[in-house]
């Protein structure tokens, strides 16, 4: 999703959806009752809306979970419950250290309390950080990956945090009560302490981790790899667990909370292992993914079409991704996330993937019969029946999962699905032909933005503009999708236009 190589994806089928053009955009007249937009002077490559042409005949939905009824509270709901377990773990875990403590009598023992207690604090974040980044389907589907990465992302920077004051704080108290000098400590500690050379290499792991995960490092690296050095995450906890056992003062006479610790770290190791190692392995013998065939839909945009068996026991939504995983010399060893745009037939789905890196630019040259791992179905970046009217907003390649939801609605909804697809050019749009024929089809009104801010001369994003184009926008739901500036700016544009929060969904290319 959104890493470099994006995971945002189209669907169909060879033979029966309609190509990308290969020329300007087919031009017809729109219907009177879909929203005016503002005037403006034409873009000099073409109309600001580029209309769809006459009706062509679509195939029925394909088989897979129906849209539910709207889910806003029970995605409000959710979260809160998730965070608050979270909090009640750390007040749990401040109460192990608050009854295995003395109460300090020196500043060398109140200073090593401290560290005592922020070490306890770290070796319980990680374990959450850890689940977050499980794929637990009830966390994946009723959170969103978007958000888990979020929390985990800045939860990763909090635990660091502890972790680095943790290490100090030891060192200094004990060389207060040892009256040493802070350097002949740390090295006491080093050398006589039982498995704390191996923590502290532990330390300098994550701090290598953390660097790589910084943000102005991941614009300049690679996504694969920034992922393989985060695996190193799990070597630091691994080298550090022992000595929370050897040297902790919580651990050292507690049997039970030494069993409890245990028990915490193995339930999050085994729903790493079930549902990120064996899961896939099992749906993948299960579904005999292969690829069918690549197509070409635009400049460095290609279809990926996935045959396998009942593929719609997957019960994927639209909106939702995987990660594949395919079976060639070059890409085995990596998973990329990348979403589908249609619901899949019984046996055939597609991910259309435009190319941002080494993996999404290799898959043009994937063979017929190459065989995929897939994990998934992910994320809840998904429609659900509210009975309010529809806004969508895509932005480049991220109309592939909205074009999957787009066609997703109920017909009975004509009248109330708009979709804003925004693109710099002409040959930037993907799937016009097939957006215009479900456009038609669901009698949706279906806009086309093209231009540049600095070419148009102003954002068709901006509240102002919105609000003139949709009367009555408040009243909408709204699913935004695109590279993270152009989500950010139609966010902001939609709260001050009054919609609320729990009524704008979005994902962007950018964690």
């Amino acid at each position: 999703m959104a890493y470099p190589g994006s995971r945002y994806s189209g669907g169909g089928r060879p033979g029966t959806w309609p190509g990308h053009p290969s020329g300007p955009l087919p031009s017809a007249p729109l219907p009177s009752a879909q929203p005016s937009w503002p005037a403006r002077p034409p873009h000099p490559s073409g109309p600001l809306l580029a209309p769809r042409p006459q009706p062509q005949p679509l195939p029925q939905p394909t088989s897979g979970r129906p849209l539910r009824p709207g889910r806003g509270i029970a995605r409000l709901v959710l979260p809160v419950l998730v965070l608050s377990l979270i909090a009640l773990g750390a007040l749990a875990v401040i109460a192990l250290w608050w009854r295995s403590t003395p109460r300090p009598t020196t500043t060398g023992a109140e200073i090593t309390a401290a560290g005592d207690v922020l070490g306890l604090l770290a070796g319980y974040g990680f374990v959450v950080l850890v689940a977050l980044m499980a794929r637990l389907p009830p966390l994946e589907k009723g959170i969103g990956t978007d958000r888990l990465a979020r929390w985990h992302a800045m939860g990763g920077r909090y635990v660091i945090t502890l972790v680095c004051a943790h290490v100090p704080l030891i060192v200094w108290g004990y060389a207060v009560s040892a009256h040493e000098k802070v350097t002949s400590e740390a090295v006491s500690l080093l050398t006589t302490y039982p498995d704390v050379l191996m923590a502290t290499v532990a330390w300098f792991l994550l701090l290598g981790v953390a660097a790589f995960s910084a943000r102005a490092a991941r614009r300049r690296i690679a996504y694969e790899t920034w992922y393989y050095a985060h695996l190193y995450t799990y070597l630091a906890i691994a080298l550090a667990f022992s000595h929370q056992f050897a040297d902790g003062p919580a651990f050292r006479s507690d049997a039970q909370a030494r069993i409890a610790w245990s028990a915490l770290y193995a339930t999050v190791g085994a729903l790493i292992v079930w549902y990120r190692v064996l899961t896939p392995l099992l749906r993948s013998a299960r579904h005999r993914f292969t690829v069918q065939s690549v197509r070409p839909e635009g400049p460095g945009v290609v279809s990926v079409f996935i045959a396998g068996r009942n593929l719609d026991r997957l019960r994927a939504e639209p909106g939702q991704f995987f990660r594949w995983r395919f079976l060639t010399r070059e890409l085995w060893w990596q998973s990329h996330p990348y979403s589908l745009s249609a619901m899949p037939s019984p046996n055939q789905m597609r991910i259309t993937v435009k190319a941002r890196g080494e993996h999404s630019g290799s898959l043009a040259d994937l063979a017929p019969g190459t065989r995929i791992i897939a994990e998934g179905p992910y994320g809840a970046f998904t429609p659900s029946l509210t009975g309010r009217r529809v806004l969508f907003i895509a932005g480049g390649v991220g109309i592939t999962p909205i074009r999957a939801m787009f066609a997703a609605l109920p017909k009975q909804m004509s009248g109330g699905i708009i979709l804003l697809y925004r693109a710099s050019s002409p040959r930037d749009v993907v799937f016009s032909r097939e957006l215009n024929a479900i456009a038609t089809d669901r009698q949706a009104a279906l806009r086309y933005l093209i231009g540049s801010r600095e070419e148009l001369g102003y954002d068709p994003l901006e509240t102002e503009n919105l609000q003139r184009a949709i009367p009555g926008l408040h009243r909408y739901e709204a699913y935004v999708c695109g590279p993270a500036g152009m989500t950010q700016t139609a966010v902001a544009a939609l709260r001050e236009a009054g919609i609320p929060s729990r009524r704008i969904h979005h994902e962007s290319f950018d964690l």
